[in-house]
């Protein structure tokens, strides 16, 4: 794993790898701090969490997000699953691989993560916010769900709710992307046509209106339209406002689009259309500074 990982940093170049012990294992996770930072002010964090089969450098890569940390100076943190081979999993619920089979305590490794990354970094702990990409995206929405605490809210992208969320101790709000002709994890739910685990998923629907009662949010949503006359793919927003402490759910609907996180050339047609007429990483940002934990 240290190999792969470092050969990825040194090609990629996502940032700082750290290491710790959680439950006998030694996990890792890479940290990129935005170029010409003080290291004294306290800054936001954004949690970007890997697909299935992915890890941490390979999504630093895959969403383009240390780019926007510079921009707007915040904190990206990368953290790795488990798996073999630098092919790793989050234990999500219901998804998936290795890690939802052998129960891997990812919650509690992310928590330990934020503990170590606060020793080493001047952390804003009231702006902690987590992305994520399909296996990823389930993760996040895991980790609102059960360190809702210290997460503040959460962007998952291409991937819905893997469990419960009676967990949660405070609104934290949502902003999900996902594109219509998802063959891996599919808008209406259910086993996908090119997924790799076999899972029956929650639908984008199941998930919106889950958190949506969880945040106490006004059940009628106002839709408005991000994309222009003439864009090859129309996306949506329907916002499900007023929320308890202002919470609110979000959902970008890209019509048309695969497995994809908009804003970024798909690196293969095998995941389907990415949207470039929008960002998700200006999005999510724009989102995330709406919403601290109060």
């Amino acid at each position: 794993m240290w190999i792969t990982d470092l050969y990825f940093s040194w090609w990629l170049h996502p940032g700082t790898i750290h290491s710790l012990t959680v439950g006998n294992l030694n996990r890792t996770y890479v940290v990129h701090v935005p170029n010409g930072h003080d290291q004294k002010t306290p800054m936001p964090v954004v949690l970007a969490l890997h697909g299935a089969t992915m890890n941490g450098p390979m999504m630093a890569w895959f969403c383009g997000l240390n780019r926007k940390a510079d921009d707007e100076g915040f904190i990206a943190v990368y953290p790795n699953g488990t798996g073999t081979h630098s092919s790793f999993f989050w234990n999500g619920g219901n998804c998936c691989g290795s890690a939802m089979k052998n129960k891997v305590e990812d919650v509690a490794f992310i928590n330990a993560m934020l503990d170590d990354l606060m020793r080493n970094y001047p952390v804003d702990p009231q702006r902690i916010y987590a992305t994520g990409m399909s296996n990823g995206a389930i993760m996040a929405y895991r980790l609102a769900a059960e360190l809702s605490d210290r997460i503040a809210a959460i962007a998952p992208v291409s991937g819905t709710v893997g469990t419960e969320v009676s967990q949660s101790k405070r609104p934290v709000s949502v902003l999900h992307f996902h594109g219509t002709l998802d063959e891996y994890v599919p808008f209406l739910g259910g086993v996908g046509e090119k997924s790799i685990t076999g899972t029956d998923f929650w639908s984008v629907d199941q998930s919106i209106q889950t958190w949506v009662t969880a945040n106490g949010c006004d059940e009628n949503p106002r839709t408005d339209v991000l994309s222009k006359t003439g864009d090859e793919m129309k996306v949506s927003r329907k916002t499900f406002g007023a929320g308890r402490d202002d919470a609110e759910v979000v959902l970008v609907v890209i019509e048309g689009g695969g497995h994809t996180w908009a804003g970024v050339r798909s690196p293969t047609k095998t995941l389907g259309k990415s949207a470039l007429n929008i960002s998700a990483n200006d999005l999510m940002w724009e989102f995330f500074k709406k919403h601290p934990i109060k």
